[in-house]
């Protein structure tokens, strides 16, 4: 998906956005995800910002990210990330 200007909903800085699958693409055409979600839940996701989102998988492999962070609110919940996101609030964004 192409990447387009709004506000992150992670750290809510106004900047260019990249689309996060909440179940990471590498693992739909495992049998687990595919017997658990529709193809439709494989495919959501949110708009963040590019530091936003290299933060959410510096942290996280992808197994822990689609097993127990697959929602925006699960995201928004852990301590590690919420400092990361509260640190990108803060900086200046990159034109």
């Amino acid at each position: 998906m192409a990447a387009k200007r709004g506000p992150c909903c992670l750290c809510g800085r106004e900047t260019h956005l990249s689309f996060h699958h909440l179940i990471p693409r590498k693992l739909h055409r495992r049998t687990f995800f595919q017997k658990q979600y529709s193809r439709e839940q494989l495919n959501e996701g949110i708009m963040v910002c590019r530091q936003c989102h290299n933060g959410i998988h510096r942290f996280y492999d992808e197994m822990t990210l689609a097993k127990q962070f697959d929602s925006l609110d699960a995201l928004r919940r852990d301590p590690a990330l919420q400092r990361h996101f509260d640190w990108v609030a803060r900086q200046k964004v990159r034109i």
